[in-house]
């Protein structure tokens, strides 16, 4: 895959089932927080307000979802049906996406993000 420069561009290089789970997620951050920028990083989907909130990306099984360590750490009780490391949970394909815990992750992530320091718009 080559190095996207937005979302569109690296969606559009995944089959449409990923593609549709891909999209539900940038959808549900864009609703749950409309102000924030989408732009890439790191090769991948991510979203920034006062900072970066959170990255997603599709990996051979599953997508993953990074909401930073703190946004892992808050949640931890309701993540624990899913693979999860100190920033990032794994999602697999075969289940369904936990669309309002991902809404319940992003919006603590701006809420932290408006605590701290102000860093990028």
């Amino acid at each position: 895959m080559k190095k996207p420069n937005d979302v569109d561009k690296y969606l559009v290089d995944f089959p449409i089932e990923i593609q549709e789970a891909l999209e539900r997620i940038r959808e549900t951050i864009k609703k749950a927080v409309p102000d924030a920028e989408e732009v890439i990083s790191y090769k991948m989907p991510a979203y920034k307000l006062n900072g970066i909130l959170v990255y997603f990306a599709a990996h051979k099984n599953h997508i993953g979802f990074y909401p930073t360590s703190s946004g892992i750490e808050a949640f931890k009780k309701e993540l624990e049906p899913y693979k999860c490391a100190k920033g990032s949970v794994q999602f697999p394909f075969d289940k369904p996406l936990p669309i309002g815990l991902i809404t319940r992750i992003v919006k603590f992530r701006v809420m932290e993000n408006n605590k701290g320091p102000k860093r990028n718009k």
